[in-house]
């Protein structure tokens, strides 16, 4: 079996990830990817900051002019920012398996509150409200569509007596799912870039033409593809995880695609057929890049660019990554800003002079792009706070 090294794995992230040399549009950073993690909407423009030259308005113009990347909620119910081309796949797949999954904890939901003795029923109901007041009013606002329709102002009390229990309105978890089923997507933004305030459209008047989806056997394959192209060589587990699949789906997929089975530090990758040479290990490059980067979410066995130990400082308990500051593959810490929006990077580990002036030039870079704006995130980790409480600014 041929083995892959931890130096080859980063040599690959480097040049597929648009790192070490920078792409020339948001539509090209987003499929060189395969995906942006857009749970925190800061997170999309950052992501293709860090490998374009890409200004607020251009990735603006892909999301809502253009709409050649749409934002979806798919794998692990997280949202994600993907290449238009591939939402059928993405609906077929990971998104309809997210959609089943929400929409039977819901109506579970429905019930234990006394909304209705068939949840499943009380949603249809709902489901059938929302697709018609957006057909006869257009794209709308969660606010606008509570106001149309008092079915969705109603709330549910969820894990009463635990930390993370409370009263939740169901409007919002009622078009999150329907926009895990590819019905309704999240359209025009009614906030800055840094905030989620979308006017909810119906999918097909967004797109301009019918929803259509594979089956889901070939959405995995589409998906298994583009992640191995992006990600290659990654591990079982890593799929996994990414997709928030099962094995049979992830290994039927392997098979399809006739992967190659490779050595890596893991135990067992794999890679596409026509995609077994070494890549060239680029100049030395460096790069900070947001909370959720999908460089740094892309696998669940991350030891070959992370130092042992690593995983405390840079990610919370849930997995969730901070941001990070890359040199040479590797993340050697984070970036916070300072009450000015002056972006300093906070190091932990030895780089040398080199990376060093390499990281200040990208803090200093990152801050001339944001001129000012400070970005906030509900996922810092231990290294973001310990950076903030240097500089008195804020988490990233």
């Amino acid at each position: 079996m041929r083995e892959v090294s931890d130096d080859q794995r980063r040599a690959r992230l480097a040049r597929r990830h648009a790192l070490a040399v920078r792409v020339d549009s948001v539509a090209e950073a987003v499929e060189q990817m395969t995906c942006l993690h857009a749970t925190e909407p800061a997170s999309v423009y950052l992501s293709v900051l860090a490998r374009t030259e890409a200004t607020v308005a251009a990735v603006d113009a892909a999301l809502y002019a253009d709409r050649s990347v749409v934002k979806q909620l798919a794998m692990r119910r997280t949202l994600f920012v993907f290449p238009r081309e591939l939402l059928p796949a993405v609906w077929g797949s990971a998104a309809d398996r997210v959609a089943g999954q929400l929409w039977t904890r819901l109506a579970k939901e429905v019930e234990s509150n006394g909304l209705s003795d068939s949840g499943t029923a009380w949603l249809e109901r709902r489901c059938g409200e929302v697709v018609g007041s957006l057909t006869e009013h257009g794209p709308s606002t969660t606010a606008e569509l509570r106001e149309r329709l008092p079915g969705l102002g109603q709330r549910v009390e969820l894990a009463p007596g635990k930390s993370y229990g409370g009263s939740f309105p169901i409007a919002s978890r009622l078009l999150g799912a329907l926009g895990a089923s590819g019905r309704v997507v999240r359209g025009a933004n009614e906030g800055g870039w840094h905030l989620s305030r979308p006017r909810w459209s119906l999918t097909e008047d967004w797109l301009g033409e019918p929803v259509q989806r594979t089956d889901p056997a070939a959405g995995y394959l589409a998906l298994v593809e583009r992640w191995l192209r992006t990600f290659g060589p990654g591990t079982e587990a890593d799929l996994v995880w990414w997709l928030g699949a099962t094995k049979a789906a992830v290994r039927r997929a392997l098979g399809e695609l006739g992967a190659v089975e490779v050595a890596v530090a893991e135990g067992v990758g794999y890679l596409l057929p026509d995609d077994l040479e070494d890549v060239p290990a680029p100049e030395p490059w460096g790069a900070l890049l947001p909370v959720l980067d999908p460089t740094t979410m892309g696998w669940k066995q991350r030891g070959f660019y992370l130092a042992p130990g690593d995983v405390p400082h840079l990610f919370d308990g849930n997995g969730n990554a901070g941001s990070t500051a890359w040199w040479n593959g590797r993340i050697v810490g984070c970036w916070v800003q300072d009450p000015d929006g002056v972006v300093s990077v906070v190091l932990g580990h030895d780089i040398g002079a080199d990376g060093v002036a390499a990281l200040d030039v990208e803090a200093d870079r990152l801050t001339t792009w944001l001129d000012g704006h400070r970005v906030g995130t509900v996922y810092p980790s231990a290294l973001m706070k310990a950076g903030v409480d240097q500089v008195g600014g804020r988490t990233s």
